[in-house]
C-alpha cells in the first residue's frame, strides 16, 4: 500500500464518499458521527501522543478504498449490465465492428 498521507486529507475523502453513499443527509447518519468522532479521539494534541493514531489512520483509508470501489462498481454495474436479449447488429456496435451488407438489400 502506498504512503497514507495526512489524516486530516483522509477524513475528507472519506466524508465525502460517505456523502455520496447517503445522499444530502449523510450527517444525519451513524456512520458520519462515528467517524468524526473516532477521529477527534484519536487526534494528536500537545497533551498527549496517540500511540493508535497510524492504526486509526490505516483503517480509515481501508474503508475509504472499499467505499470507492463499491461506488464504481456501481457505476460500471449500471453501465455494461446486460438489458436482456440483443440484436447481432446492436452487439457487433457495442465491441465496434459493423456487420457486412448482404447484397439485394437484405442487411
Amino acid at each position: 500500500m502506498a504512503a497514507l498521507g495526512a489524516p486530516l486529507r483522509t477524513l475528507r475523502a472519506l466524508l465525502r464518499e460517505l456523502r455520496h453513499a447517503a445522499g444530502r443527509s449523510y450527517r444525519d447518519s451513524p456512520a458520519y458521527r462515528h467517524v468524526v468522532a473516532a477521529f477527534r479521539a484519536h487526534r494528536v494534541t500537545s497533551e498527549k501522543l496517540c500511540r493508535a493514531q497510524q492504526e486509526l489512520h490505516f483503517q480509515a483509508a481501508t474503508y475509504l478504498c472499499l467505499l470507492r470501489s463499491v461506488r464504481e462498481h456501481e457505476a460500471l454495474h449500471r453501465e455494461y449490465h446486460g438489458r436482456g436479449e440483443r440484436s447481432s447488429q446492436e452487439v457487433a456496435g457495442l465491441v465496434g465492428f459493423r456487420l457486412p451488407q448482404q447484397p439485394g438489400g437484405k442487411g
